[in-house]
């Protein structure tokens, strides 16, 4: 098989080395080049026609943001981001997700070549999904940037809370990873303000889940947060799991309530949605819809297996609409999935349930 051709963008000269050697030593990836930024990028695209790209968030004369935008109107390719652990490039990483970049990594605050040694085997497994992406998706991805922005009715009025709440015995679970920030994204903007009460696991490192969360919220009718220990889940409310913690739903009486859990990672994965679908199926059964979206690996196949076999529906995003569809897929495989559908149909699924 051809080795994947992969070109690195970034300022820093270390940075640039580092990856070029932690990639390279992949014997199915081949750094064809590296640029210091965009406009040295752009020549390189043409001359070299890398398969995959990866990118820093902060770069000279032309921001990473600006020169991802253009590239995916106009050149679309797999895009991998290479971000800081601060709340600008947290900030800055999630509007990149919005543009059409497949995944992100995260470079440590200090020790940068120990740092990014141990994240090896993470970046190569990322490039690899990446350069596995179908055309389909990443066209529909870049084709959303021609799409105006949805506005809610915030933009006019402020939205306040209900004064009363009132507790609820429907519950949905939604798992995603790779794709996932997008996916659930356009699932929750579609939620109705009486929903059920939402808990939701997306694969994302400390630091990442409250900016994602906050944003999020900006554009739902619903409440989008990140998840608390010890707070009751109520309806019209979504809940994310903290970056680097569990997500857990315990019954508090006639209540949900979230737990928040630092045990290890499960499927290498902390969050995991295994964890998250596992406590749903045994303190809510068939009064649950579970939802796994986009992302690679299983991480949440078995949990929603144990989740359908517990009396509650189950909901598969399918192959032509993921980005990646390794657990939504991995889940089918399982036995554990009632419907298969396009991401669009998914919230309209879901409250047909309830």
């Amino acid at each position: 098989m051809d080795k994947i051709k992969v070109l690195i963008v970034d300022d820093s000269a270390l940075v640039r080395r580092l990856l070029s050697e932690m990639i390279g030593s992949e014997q199915s990836i081949e750094v064809v080049g590296a640029a210091a930024d965009p406009y040295i990028a752009r020549k390189k695209i043409k001359e070299l026609n890398p398969d995959v790209l990866t990118l820093d968030v902060e770069m000279p004369r032309m921001d990473g943001l600006t020169f991802l935008h253009n590239l995916m109107r106009l050149h679309p390719m797999p895009v991998v981001m290479v971000s800081s652990l601060t709340e600008q490039g947290a900030e800055v990483t999630l509007r990149a997700l919005e543009m059409g970049a497949i995944d992100f990594i995260t470079k440590p605050k200090i020790d940068l070549a120990e740092g990014l040694n141990e994240y090896r085997d993470e970046l190569i497994e990322k490039i690899k999904t990446a350069a596995n992406v179908s055309k389909t998706a990443l066209l529909m991805r870049s084709s959303t940037l021609k799409v105006p922005q949805k506005h809610t009715a915030d933009a006019v009025i402020e939205k306040k809370a209900p004064r009363q709440y009132r507790t609820t015995d429907r519950l949905i679970a939604i798992g995603a990873s790779t794709g996932g920030t997008e996916a659930i994204k356009d699932v929750l903007i579609d939620m109705p303000p009486d929903s059920p009460g939402i808990v939701i696991t997306q694969h994302i490192p400390e630091g990442f889940s409250e900016p994602f969360a906050k944003r999020v919220d900006k554009l739902c009718v619903i409440k989008v947060k990140e998840a608390e220990d010890g707070e009751p889940i109520l309806p019209g409310h979504a809940y994310i799991a903290p970056g680097n913690f569990h997500l857990m739903v315990i019954r508090d009486g006639a209540k949900y309530r979230c737990m928040i859990n630092d045990g290890p990672p499960v499927n290498r994965h902390k969050p995991s949605v295994d964890v998250l679908f596992r406590t749903v199926a045994q303190n809510a059964g068939p009064n649950a819809v579970g939802v796994i979206l986009t992302g690679m690996g299983d991480d949440g196949a078995d949990g929603l297996y144990e989740m359908h076999q517990a009396g509650a529906k189950t909901i598969a995003q399918d192959e032509k609409t993921s980005v990646v569809w390794g657990m939504p897929g991995e889940a089918i495989k399982r036995g554990g999935v009632d419907f298969i559908l396009p991401l669009g149909k998914v919230c309209r699924k879901m409250m047909g349930l309830i």
